[in-house]
This record gives C-alpha cells, structure tokens and sequence, in this order.
C-alpha cells in the first residue's frame, strides 16, 4: 500500500503534522494546500486521519498533475480541538479544516471580517440526528445519578467547542444556570481527562472519542449522553472562499477524496477503524464505537435540519462568547459537493432527503436464530483474535451470545449494544441493565434506566453480570 501510494504521489510533497506553512504558491507550478484536523476526532476522519492514511487526496491531486503539470504540496497540521484551525484560518495559515458545529459556526463569525480568510462550510463528516456525539462523563467511583448532581461541582469542557456547547444547552434544560451553576475549567480534551483523574474536576464534557476512550479505560462512568437533547449535532468542513476561488479543483478533489473516504468507512468500518486506530493512537475499540454500524452517520450532505441545527446553535454560542452575527444560509455552500456528486454519477438530493443511517447492521442472529434487521436494537459481538463481528437481532441475544462464546473459551474483545432509550450505540459492558421479564434493556446512563424503571412497574436495574447470568 504504501509503495503504491508513493508511487501514486509523486511529484507531491506530505510534510508533518504540526507546521506552519503559509498556503501561499510556492513557486509557478506548485500549489500550496494546507489542511487542519483533529486525528482524535473520530467524526472527521473522513476529512482527516482516515483521509490522510488513506492517501486520497494525493491521489486525486496527483492524477490533476498528470494533466495539468501543476504540482500540489500537501500539508496536514494536527490538533485537539477546532479553536486553533480557525486561528489558522483567520491568519490565512491553513486553507480547509475540519471541526465540530460549535466551532465551524465560531470558525464563520471570526473569519467574515477579512476576505482572505472568509469561510464557508461545505460538506458534513458525520453526525447524529439526537446529538449523541458529546457526553458528560463522572469518575467511576462518582456518587453522581444525573446532570442534576453536578450543581455546584467544577465541569472541564473545551470552551467554544461541540462538548461545551452540549453541556450549556443540557444544564439549562436541568434547571441549572450555566454561568453559575457549574465551574468550568476551560481545558483541552487531554488536560480535562487528568483533571477528572485527578479529581480536579468533578467531571468531564467532551466530543468524541473522549467519553468513550475514558470510559472504555475504566476511567469514567458515562452520566449525561447529549442525545437527550434529542438536538441534531454534526462535524464538517469549512474552505477559505478565496483559497476555493483560486483553486477549485483543489476543493473538488479534496470533496471528492472525501467522497472515497466515506465511502470506505461504511463499506469497511472494521478495517476503517484499524486504520484510524493506528493513525490517532485510539483504540480500535473505541474508534469503532464510534464509526461501527449504527454509530456516527458518515453522510457528507448539508441537511436541511443540521442547518436549522446550526441557526438554533447561534443564541448558545452568543451566550458563551463573544460571538458576531452570521448569516447561517449564506455561509452554508453545497454547490462544490453537488458538483462532487454529479461527477460521481450520483444523486445529490437523493442522498441529502435520506435520513438513514448509511452504515447499518444486517444478517442472521446463529444464537437466536433470527434476522437481524432492527436497526433500534441490533447489537454486535467482536471477539479477540478474530477479524470480524457478528451480529445480534437484540441485545437479550447478544448477552446469549457472549455467554455462548466465553463458555466456549473465547474472550470478548468488545461488544456493542443501542441505549433502549436513546439508540445511542454503546458498550455492553459498561451500560446499565435493566430486566424487563425475559428481556434485559441497556441504557448508556443510570438517569436513562431509571426513567424506564418508573415506567415501567416490575423492571429492575441488574449489573452487567447479572444481565449475563439472566438472559436465557
């Protein structure tokens, strides 16, 4: 792969992450294209790490190359968060980006001021119709039963970003003030993870994958899934307009490797996650959770409601910063991935009307014996050693199955079940059970399977291992 991708990209120059390279023409027939992004972001490595690893956009600028004769020299920079790519942006540093809701809309409002560095969002990466990409997350050990239990406590988030602004928008609908109620320590993702080890802060709110690494580390208990917001959330990519006037057909080749790049995801999400997973330094298991079937949806188009989203997001971040008027519509562009599209022979509005999720789990449950066609409600098993999953039509099977399998001496690498409530995809492991007569129901928070066990007279909250023992 790698000899081939060389020989793909010649006359392309990859340099480090992490530089500060102005995007300026270097000299007559070499094109400087500087892209931002966030390797840990699991949500935009379609237009990121996967991307990268992947070769894609050197392809697609190398075969312009050959044609043309015009060289492209392609620069990736790294970071943790969206805040530093829009200070980059703004200084006419890095030409397309990568980044959550929150700081794309912040990305819009500090660039417009300068023609140069004016953006416009032009693909979605993924998102999540309930705004299930950001958490809240407590200690294990964390008396905490709801959001509730956090007034008064010290809270890190990412000021500005997608976590943050799930978190003001959440403790609002608690009832808690978000300017007094909490502290926020305005830390990064990496900073805040030590702070709630160190106990510090009392807890964490995040955007992926930093729930679901701390949590799959033993690290932190899950207490607040942004989905019960039920308020779209996605991650995109914005272009500096100028950059994009200048060199279209670095845009569109960048839409278009962006285009393989999802492609493959859904096509191949467990190898897709192997890849992301040795790229970032994540976990493949967590990479997975993420990018699994019935996780994030890789959909690049602008949906009519993840705009509305986005206008709804305004008055939240003027509450929180110092935010100037943005004309949503007009910074929202689909006409270069239209023309992405079209190129492809695929259909544009087919795919924009679609609100399924493009990757979905299918086939036959062998422990239950059953079709697995319940995207609410299928589960999966990925056992070590293999390179493979399998899946289960319920999580009541999927329990069946892990019990069949370590009988058998086989070890669980990880399993994944949808919240009852929520359908937000989980671990098995770490979610709350509930026994609902020959049923076991998981839920990603106590607060979610105590709502269901109020409702429901006769349902008891069971550990996971009783959940194990019970499902027959």
């Amino acid at each position: 792969m790698k000899t081939a991708l060389i020989a793909l990209t010649a006359g392309l120059t990859l340099a480090t992450a992490g530089c500060s390279l102005d995007s300026a023409t270097q000299s007559a027939d070499t094109v400087d294209v500087v892209i931002g992004y966030q390797s840990k972001t699991i949500n935009t490595v379609t237009a990121g790490t996967l991307l990268r690893a992947q070769g894609y956009l050197e392809r697609r600028l190398g075969d312009i190359t050959a044609s043309t004769g015009t060289k492209y020299n392609v620069t990736w920079q790294d970071y943790d968060t969206g805040a530093p790519i829009t200070a980059q942006m703004v200084a006419e540093k890095i030409d397309i980006g990568s980044m959550g809701d929150y700081p794309m809309l912040i990305n819009g409002s500090k660039t417009q001021a300068n023609e140069r560095a004016r953006t416009e969002i032009v693909s979605v990466t993924g998102y999540n119709p309930k705004g299930a990409l950001n958490m809240v997350v407590v200690t294990p050990d964390s008396p905490a039963q709801s959001l509730r239990d956090l007034a008064g406590k010290k809270v890190s988030a990412s000021v500005g970003s997608a976590g943050h602004g799930m978190l003001v928008q959440a403790l609002e609908k608690s009832g808690i003030d978000p300017k007094t109620g909490v502290e926020v320590l305005n830390q990064q993702p990496q900073v805040g993870a030590s702070s709630l080890e160190s106990g510090q802060v009392q807890a964490l709110s995040q955007f992926v994958a930093w729930p679901g690494l701390l949590v799959h580390q033993g690290k932190a208990k899950l207490l607040y899934d942004g989905a019960e917001l039920d308020y779209p959330t996605l991650h995109g990519v914005v272009v500096r307009r100028a950059y994009a006037a200048e060199h279209p057909e670095v845009l569109d080749a960048f839409l278009q490797a962006q285009l393989d790049a999802t492609d493959y995801l859904n096509a191949e999400p467990l190898e897709a996650a192997r890849i992301v997973a040795e790229a970032s330094g994540l976990p493949q298991e967590v990479v997975y959770l993420y990018n699994g079937p019935g996780g994030t949806s890789f959909d690049t188009t602008l949906k009519p409601s993840l705009v509305e989203a986005l206008k709804g997001d305004v008055p939240y971040l003027k509450s929180i910063d110092n935010f100037a008027d943005l004309d949503v519509a007009g910074f929202v562009q689909d006409g270069p991935l239209r023309a992405a599209f079209a190129a492809r022979g695929q259909d544009y509005d087919k795919a924009l009307n679609s609100g399924a999720n493009p990757s979905v789990l299918s086939g036959t449950d062998a422990v239950c014996n059953t079709a697995v066609d319940n995207p609410a409600t299928a589960s999966e098993l990925w056992l070590d050693g293999s390179d493979s999953t399998t899946p289960a039509a319920t999580p009541t099977c999927l329990l069946k199955a892990i019990r069949e399998a370590e009988g058998g001496g086989s070890k669980v690498r990880a399993a994944y079940v949808p919240d009852a409530e929520l359908g937000t995809r989980w671990f098995a492991d770490k979610a709350v059970w509930v026994r609902a007569g020959a049923e076991y129901l998981p839920f990603g928070t106590p607060a979610g399977a105590q709502r269901y066990t109020a409702a429901h007279p006769g349902s008891v909250v069971v550990d996971y291992s009783q959940a194990l023992a019970g499902a027959v």
